[in-house]
């Protein structure tokens, strides 16, 4: 337990379970990395010294411009309400944007970048995962074919307990990490220590003699090393959860100089492999000669993995509900696995989707080698995306003086793009699968809102104003005890649900409640400023209620409701119904939306959550009122 009486322990007992969190997914790359590199089953880098140098540069300096520079110090300082995330900072983006075509296309750019984060949700659990188990033809040669069967037991029993909640697991991961940690630095300084002139590879002039000297495999060489910084957006997805500081003390204090001691490390293997022969399989597990030892090192290695894995399905978890929350994706199922904790949270039809793709992976893939093609085309097209929006940010709320953001875009802006096209140019041999990830799901995200969008144009179309009708019904409807509430997007409206009411039912409520969400473009709305009451009308006891929540709150609307206090109403939830419209959708040829578009969103439409279970209203107190809408 943290004593909170002491802020600098405090601090670093968050930097500690940061570790276990931020830091999975970039801690278990040197796995896989080098031998990405130098023993790929396609286009291997020659083994010589001075590639071993050249390779070993590339990789500290992306660590320390692309994770260090770009996100540890630059991108941390864009916090939104102290959130982190693409999310978050598209919405930092929009704000400082007034152009509708610029927001429009910094909105586009920011929804492919969430696609692009669940395709890396997908293939991160298969490549660490898989990196790990490619130890057990180490211990034994029996074990090879062990390796898929042992993956894919892993990956199934990990989805199998996401429904319990990652709260228990949690408090294990910080010190199995720092111990990951600590045993990637020992091993790595036990090597470099044997052969300190690999240290000269700090230099950056081996990686760009090494760059200018191999053009022709150029591409092979920076997606190979785009490895080594998969995970660095988690600094920034994360940021909430922890703070900046804990993310930053973790990162500078401890992660960076293990990753960087430890890849110098299997450079060392690898140069000794020159002087002396030796046959190398795989720099990572080679580090160890014990089997012993080499078999606790494979075990420790399977748990990083599935720390790396378990917290970027969290982070898909927690992506999938704001995108709900801002209007691109479908109601799902939604639920809580603490009571303490809100950010817990479980989705069973993101849970079960992300399985059966990354056993699809898993089964068409093999190895970490072929899959690596696949893994860094949405690292890095994430990571060009969070650079476009930071553009906007520091043009538009920081005000960067015109040196410093030239600086900024062009340091960057080379660096991603080399990245990106290196990766890019993988396609045909594996990027092709988070490119059709990515791009399936940026379909989807936009019709749902497109579709929403013309809903709701047709709604304001067609829709009654509400105002010269509450006289007429004050004077002639029958009224009943009891508070009616409908749920409408547009209070100045009648909602669909009251003109059914009134249609069938011929009464109105004693008091009736035009209640409105609406959902900001900040991570969180305090409670005291969550709900808003307004009389429509003195003495009619028609009022409008506006409940506001930001993307990462969760929406809760009898308690919402209850903990409203300022006396313009009251509300008790056994005096309280609940109307909800029901809406099925109908494709109309003359629509805006193309044909396919519009079968999809009614795909998406009969497998949404309905309002009532989002929104958390008790079935018992909600009558749904059924209508047909052409789209």
């Amino acid at each position: 337990m943290v004593d909170s009486s002491h802020p600098k322990n405090s601090l670093y007992a968050a930097a500690l379970i940061a570790m276990g969190v931020v830091y999975g997914d970039i801690g278990t790359s040197p796995l896989y990395t080098m031998n990405e590199v130098f023993f790929p089953e396609h286009h291997p880098v020659p083994l010589t010294r001075e590639n071993i140098y050249g390779i070993l540069s590339l990789i500290f300096w992306a660590l320390t411009s692309v994770v260090s520079i770009k996100y540890a110090l630059i991108i941390l300082r864009a916090d939104n309400q102290g959130e982190g995330g693409t999310m978050a900072l598209l919405s930092l983006a929009l704000r400082a944007s007034t152009k509708s075509r610029t927001r429009r296309m910094l909105t586009l750019a920011g929804i492919f970048g969430v696609a692009l984060f669940f395709a890396d949700s997908i293939i991160t659990p298969a490549m660490s995962i898989l990196g790990a188990a490619e130890g057990l033809p180490l211990i034994h040669d029996k074990l090879k074919n062990w390796v898929v069967p042992a993956t894919l037991l892993i990956v199934v029993a990990l989805f199998l307990m996401q429904s319990r909640g990652s709260g228990k697991m949690g408090t294990y991961f910080g010190p199995i990490m720092a111990l990951w940690f600590a045993t990637l630095a020992a091993l790595g300084a036990y090597h470099v220590f044997q052969n300190p002139g690999v240290l000269r590879a700090l230099s950056p002039l081996y990686g760009l003699q090494f760059a200018l000297e191999n053009l022709k495999i150029a591409a092979v060489v920076f997606g190979a090393v785009t490895l080594a910084i998969t995970g660095a957006e988690a600094l920034y997805a994360d940021m909430g959860h922890f703070g900046r500081k804990p993310i930053q003390i973790a990162w500078f204090g401890f992660v960076m100089p293990a990753l960087v001691i430890n890849y110098f490390g299997q450079g060392a293997l690898l140069l000794h492999s020159l002087d002396t022969g030796v046959v190398i399989k795989h720099t990572f597990y080679q580090q160890v000669n014990h089997e012993g030892l080499r078999l606790a090192l494979v075990v420790l290695a399977m748990l990083a993995a599935i720390i790396a894995s378990q917290a970027v399905i969290s982070g898909a978890f927690s992506i999938a509900r704001q995108a709900m929350l801002l209007g691109f994706s479908p109601r799902l199922t939604v639920k809580h696995t603490s009571h303490q904790a809100q950010g817990q949270i479980y989705l069973p039809a993101i849970n079960w989707l992300l399985c059966a793709l990354v056993v699809l992976v898993v089964l068409e893939f093999q190895t970490s080698s072929k899959l690596g093609s696949a893994y860094g085309f949405a690292v890095t097209g994430a990571m060009v995306i969070d650079t476009l929006l930071m553009i906007a940010v520091i043009t538009g709320l920081w005000k960067w003086p015109r040196w410093q953001l030239a600086v900024f875009v062009g340091v960057f802006a080379i660096i991603d793009g080399v990245f990106f096209l290196s990766n890019a140019v993988k396609i045909p041999s594996g990027g092709w699968f988070p490119l059709i990830i990515a791009l399936g799901i940026f379909i989807m995200m936009t019709t749902w809102n497109l579709g929403r969008r013309l809903l709701a144009d047709q709604r304001r179309a067609n829709a009654l104003p509400m105002a010269p009708m509450i006289d007429h019904l004050c004077a002639d409807a029958k009224r009943v005890e009891g508070t009616a509430v409908f749920m409408t997007a547009n209070p100045d409206d009648m909602p669909a649900a009251m003109l059914h009411n009134l249609k069938h039912n011929r009464v109105l409520h004693e008091r009736v409640v035009l209640l409105t969400v609406k959902i900001e473009d900040v991570p969180l709305v305090p409670r005291e400023d969550r709900v808003e009451v307004e009389e429509m009308g003195a003495g009619t006891n028609f009022y409008k209620v506006l409940v506001r929540y930001g993307f990462m709150n969760t929406p809760d609307i009898p308690k919402a409701l209850l903990g409203y206090q300022d006396g313009i109403i009251s509300f008790d939830m056994m005096d309280t119904s609940f109307f909800v419209s029901r809406e099925t959708l109908v494709p109309e040829k003359s629509s805006k939306m193309a044909v396919w578009r519009q079968r999809l969103c009614v795909l998406l439409a009969r497998n949404s959550q309905p309002a009532h279970a989002f929104f958390k209203i008790p079935t018992n107190r909600v009558l749904e009122l059924g209508a047909q809408v052409k789209l």
